[in-house]
């Protein structure tokens, strides 16, 4: 379900007597709301959510059960990611806005690796993060070997996906896994502040600075001071940089425009 309220796009993940676990059509539904959201120059943050009690239970079971029967046995789970959760991750990754996951309840499996491919987590306190692909004995996916590691160290996140355990929304917090965790009766509004926030920010230079870390994990830092000089001379072009200038010399708040 898609939605957008001045500057903030709100994805939501909308099958709630399932816990949102993902299908085949919910997932080009997000492939396709991530494609308008990254297009349409109006929206200068992403949310992404859950209705219900769930963020995301992962990959509906019973729908890979179905895909492999008419398969004859013989499914491709390569084929199914790189044509789905893949595609998905690499649009969060991309698209240079603000992406927020809005963590409103459990996420599971690959719910878990969605919320996790996100800029910033903000999660309710009912929320958990559960690495449940070897309780089916399969492999983490969807980014999440790429991702957990990074913000827990190897052996926490191999200890949680050799084990399946639990992250919950204290423990994610204290392991730097989100950014926020506020009360449920306080989320909606939580998140509504920090994304409208986001959205009034210079947002070239947030989407330049997504670029220049996604590619920063990757490179020297002698590769990294280049690419950061050459992207310091796009934002420096910016009607926002311009902006920015002349309301730090007459001593008001900046009125960015994301251009």
């Amino acid at each position: 379900m898609y939605a957008r309220s001045g500057g903030v796009a709100t994805i939501t993940l909308n099958r709630p007597d399932s816990l949102n676990a993902f299908t085949d059509p919910m997932l080009h539904g997000l492939a396709e709301a991530l494609k308008t959201a990254g297009r349409d120059a109006d929206v200068r943050c992403v949310v992404i959510t859950g209705a219900g009690r769930a963020f995301s239970a992962g990959q509906d079971l019973g729908a890979v059960r179905e895909r492999d029967e008419a398969a004859d046995g013989r499914m491709s789970f390569r084929e199914h990611l790189e044509t789905t959760y893949n595609r998905i991750i690499g649009s969060i990754r991309s698209i240079e806005k603000p992406i927020v996951a809005a963590v409103n309840g459990v996420a599971a499996g690959a719910g878990a690796s969605v919320a996790l491919a996100c800029d910033l987590r903000i999660a309710s306190e009912n929320a958990s993060f559960v690495m449940a692909f070897a309780g089916v004995g399969l492999v983490p996916d969807s980014g999440s070997t790429w991702f957990l590691p990074r913000m827990l160290g190897f052996a926490r996140a191999y200890e949680l996906y050799a084990t399946g355990g639990r992250l919950s929304a204290a423990e994610a917090l204290q392991a730097g896994v989100v950014n926020r965790v506020v009360t449920p009766d306080d989320f909606e509004s939580a998140v509504a502040e920090l994304a409208e926030s986001l959205a009034s920010a210079p947002t070239r230079a947030l989407g330049l600075t997504k670029r220049a870390m996604n590619r920063a994990l990757g490179t020297t830092l002698d590769q990294a001071l280049a690419y950061e000089a050459m992207l310091q001379e796009i934002a420096g072009g910016t009607e926002d940089h311009r902006e920015g200038i002349a309301a730090f010399l007459e001593k008001r708040p900046p009125r960015f425009s994301g251009r």
